[in-house]
């Protein structure tokens, strides 16, 4: 499993509620229709006034070439245009790793 990790923050302009509530409202909507996407989380600080950054997304893929491929769809340009409303893109650290699991209860 490849899953994509990005430690973000809101853009100028948004407090850190009205930006979890877009994330978790809206682009949700939009973002959950990639193709060949398995699994999409999103975290968010207990304590956002003491955190550096506004959220973690995890979102995962059977390959990267299917994380590829959902990015280059048209979909993935409706989710990258929206993402940039309300994310600073870029702001903060991003990484593609290769996923195991150790433990799970589900």
């Amino acid at each position: 499993m490849i899953t994509v990790v990005d430690v973000l923050s809101r853009a100028d302009g948004y407090t850190h509620e009205e930006f979890v509530d877009r994330w978790r409202g809206e682009h949700v909507a939009i973002a959950a229709q990639l193709p060949g996407l398995k699994r999409y989380s999103t975290s968010v600080p207990t304590d956002p006034d003491e955190a550096e950054y506004d959220g973690v997304l995890n979102l995962s893929f059977e390959s990267v070439e299917a994380m590829n491929e959902a990015f280059a769809s048209d979909v993935g340009t409706d989710v990258m245009d929206d993402a940039a409303e309300f994310i600073d893109v870029g702001a903060g650290p991003r990484m593609v790793v290769e996923e195991t699991v150790h433990v799970t209860d589900e």
